[in-house]
C-alpha cells in the first residue's frame, strides 16, 4: 500500500524553486483535512510568506501548538498574521543556508508546517504519560481536536499508555464495508511475529469507545466508526521514534479513506474491463443471416434477410 507523506509537497517544491530562482509568487492551495495555505511574496521577491488556516487552531493552541511552532521556526513566525489565516511564516531567501544539505533540511522543515502544529497534543500526551508513570496518577487530560466538520481526534494519557481515538464518517455503505475490511487487516496483521510491537488497533462501529462514551454530542449512527490506537512507551521512547509515531498516526484517517477510494477505483476499472471482454464475446457470437434475391414478374429484385 502507498504511504502518504507527512510533509506538503507543494510547499516543498514551490519554496525550493523560489530559493533557486526568486520571483513573484501567489499560490493558494488546500491540504488534507481542509487545511488552507497561502504562499505569496507581498513585499519583495526574496521574502516569501507562508500562511496557514486550520479548523482546530484554537484547540491546538490550548494544547501547546504555539510553543511547538516557536521551537521549530522561532524568528520565522510573523507577529502580524495574514488576515483570514491563523499563523504566518516569513522566509527571507537571502538567509537560507547556502550548502545543499542544510537547504534541503530547511525546506523540508517548512513543508512540515501543518504536521508540527498538529503534533502539539501528541507531544503533550507523551509528556503527561511520563509524569503519570512517575507519580502513579490515574488518567491525564482528554484532549479533543475537531479537525473536520463531523470528525475528531481524542488523545488521553495513562500511566502505561497513550490512547488515540479517531472518529470517522463513512458516507456510503460501500465505504463502510471497505473500511471494516481494512481495519480488520490492521488487527490481524499484528498477530504476525515480525510486527507484534506495533500499536494495538481497535475498531468499533456506531458505539463510541469507553474512553469517550460520556462526552456530549457524539454521534450514534451507522455511518460513524471509531478507531483506537494504543501507544505504549516504546512507541515514543526517544525523539526520532516519537516523531515518526506522530507523523504516521496523524495521517491515519487520510490514509484509510485514500485507500478506500483507490480500491473502489480499481474494482470499477476491473468491472469495466470485464464488461468490455464480455461484449467482445457477444459480438463474436452473432450469426450471419443468409440473404436471397427474388425477382418479380415485372423484373424488380426483392431481398430476403
Amino acid at each position: 500500500m502507498i504511504l502518504l507523506e507527512s510533509h506538503n509537497l507543494i510547499i516543498q517544491t514551490t519554496l525550493a524553486e523560489k530559493i533557486a530562482k526568486p520571483s513573484s509568487l501567489d499560490v493558494l492551495f488546500v491540504d488534507f483535512d481542509g487545511v488552507r495555505f497561502h504562499l505569496s511574496t507581498p513585499e519583495k521577491k526574496t521574502v516569501v510568506q507562508l500562511s496557514m488556516n486550520i479548523r482546530c487552531w484554537d484547540e491546538l493552541v490550548a494544547y501547546g501548538a504555539m510553543q511547538v511552532l516557536q521551537r521549530e521556526y522561532g524568528p520565522l513566525i510573523k507577529q502580524q498574521t495574514e488576515p483570514e489565516y491563523n499563523i504566518s511564516l516569513e522566509i527571507d531567501i537571502d538567509q537560507v543556508p547556502a550548502d545543499e544539505e542544510s537547504r534541503e533540511a530547511f525546506v523540508k522543515s517548512i513543508s512540515l508546517f501543518k504536521r508540527n502544529a498538529l503534533a502539539a497534543p501528541f507531544e503533550l500526551a507523551f509528556k503527561q504519560q511520563k509524569e503519570l508513570e512517575a507519580s502513579g496518577g490515574a488518567q491525564g487530560q482528554l484532549m479533543q481536536i475537531h479537525y473536520r466538520d463531523e470528525e475528531a481526534i481524542y488523545i488521553q494519557a495513562s500511566p502505561d499508555r497513550v490512547t488515540v481515538i479517531f472518529s470517522t464518517v463513512f458516507r456510503e455503505e460501500t465505504d463502510r464495508i471497505f473500511g471494516k475490511v481494512f481495519l480488520q487487516e490492521f488487527v490481524d496483521a499484528r498477530r504476525q511475529p515480525s510486527i507484534q510491537n506495533a500499536p494495538q488497533v481497535l475498531y468499533t462501529n456506531r458505539d463510541p469507545p469507553l474512553e469517550i462514551r460520556d462526552l456530549a454530542g457524539l454521534r450514534n449512527t451507522d455511518d460513524i466508526g471509531y478507531v483506537t490506537f494504543v501507544l505504549f512507551p516504546r512507541h515514543f521512547a526517544n525523539a526520532n521514534i516519537s516523531f515518526n509515531t506522530i507523523s504516521h498516526v496523524q495521517l491515519f484517517r487520510d490514509y484509510l479513506h485514500y485507500h478506500i477510494k483507490c480500491s473502489k477505483a480499481y474494482m470499477h476499472s476491473r468491472m469495466r474491463h470485464r464488461v468490455a471482454e464480455f461484449q467482445k464475446v457477444l459480438n463474436r457470437a452473432k450469426t450471419e443471416v443468409a440473404t436471397t434475391e427474388r425477382k418479380t414478374v415485372t423484373g424488380r429484385t426483392m431481398t430476403n434477410r
